[in-house]
């Protein structure tokens, strides 16, 4: 670690070369260097790093029990941490980070971001909905976890901000999955809609073919649900879809009503098999990852992705004019959308090509194979 060193001036020097008002005046600035290179000291410059001083206090942090059970949804966990100590002043923003066991944190699911960090609460239900963003849901997994420190210790004098970590933690999480209806075609159960305010109110997407005919099943509660006269009903008869494709279905158990709406996004344009004419290369919903999907055959020209076959609801870049380059970011990968923005441009030539397109980020990518 490189030390920065204070040269001392004699007083002689001082007296030979400096009248009274003036040697105030710099003995007022050599003090202010001294604090400012005396903040230096507790820090150094290590390539992009600050490198904190060895008499650093490290945080730690202490697991709850992590066997999240759906029916104590309401109780409350405890993550106890100690909170780092640089040695120096410093405003400091704390993050309790979790990944798959081994991951090395390369995929991380953040549970808390505050500027303390002694006790932190969460119910189970809190906790579970956050790590139902990066595990699996109804199985034990095996997850690391970590305090992240921001030390903002910048102060106008050019020194990056400081991340620190924690010693990585293990513990076994059960996580449930979200209240659910089973969608049940022809009597087995393939897909499933989730409650995700546990209310009773259900949705998501599902896929049929033609003439599929369902019911809904509660597994929790051992209620079936059919047709009823104007909406659901227990023990009612099963619902038939005309036509196959994506469908929005919603269910609400507490007035007995359901919605069912073709959902169908597709990508159209002169880059796919059948230009600007329907039918549209189509989508499917993947419910892990809460994302569309489509591996396809491009040529040389643009797209645009939509619904239903129709422009009451489209999605296009943000560059300048259909067809530019700059409808993508900086890695000719991601773009970002807005409805009825620019046509997209295949920018690596024709291919076969992933696309994944994530509605509620408004963000798509496009990665050739």
């Amino acid at each position: 670690m490189k030390s920065l060193q204070i040269l001392t001036l004699s007083k002689m020097m001082v007296t030979n070369h400096l009248k009274p008002k003036k040697m105030k005046k710099y003995y007022i600035l050599l003090f202010a260097l001294v604090g400012v290179l005396g903040f230096f000291t507790s820090c150094d410059k290590d390539g992009d790093q600050i490198v904190l001083s060895d008499n650093v206090t490290v945080p730690t942090l202490s697991l709850p029990d992590l066997s999240l059970v759906r029916a104590n949804g309401t109780d409350i966990l405890n993550f106890y941490c100690t909170p780092v100590d640089p040695g120096f002043t410093a405003s400091v923003t704390y993050f309790i980070e979790a990944c798959p066991a081994g991951n090395n944190f390369e995929t991380v699911t953040e549970i808390y971001k505050e500027i303390t960090c002694d006790d932190i609460e969460l119910t189970v239900n809190e906790l579970n909905s956050i790590l139902l963003n990066g595990f699996p849901e109804d199985q034990t997994s095996s997850v690391d976890f970590r305090i992240k420190c921001v030390l903002e210790t910048d102060a106008g004098l050019g020194v990056d901000d400081h991340v620190y970590y924690s010693e990585t933690v293990n513990g076994n999480a059960t996580i449930f999955g979200l209240l659910r209806l089973d969608v049940l075609i022809s009597g087995s159960e393939t897909q499933k809609i989730k409650s995700p305010g546990s209310d009773g109110i259900y949705e998501g997407f599902v896929k049929f073919d033609a003439g599929d005919a369902f019911t809904l099943f509660d597994p929790d509660n051992a209620i079936a649900y059919g047709a009823g006269t104007s909406g659901i009903a227990v023990d009612g008869t099963s619902i038939t879809v005309a036509d196959a494709g994506w469908y929005s279905l919603s269910a609400n158990t507490n007035d007995l009503t359901y919605t069912i709406e073709a959902y169908n996004i597709g990508l159209v344009g002169d880059a796919t098999p059948n230009g600007w004419n329907t039918p549209d290369s189509k989508m499917d919903y993947n419910s892990t990852d809460r994302t569309w999907e489509i591996t396809a055959d491009l040529t040389n020209g643009n797209f645009k992705f939509r619904l239903n076959d129709g422009w009451a609801w489209n999605l296009g870049g943000n560059g300048t004019a259909d067809g530019s380059a700059d409808n993508y970011d900086s890695d000719n990968k991601t773009i970002q959308l807005s409805q009825g923005g620019k046509n997209i441009p295949v920018l690596d030539g024709a291919g076969n090509y992933t696309i994944k397109l994530n509605i509620d980020g408004s963000v798509a990518t496009i990665v050739k194979n």
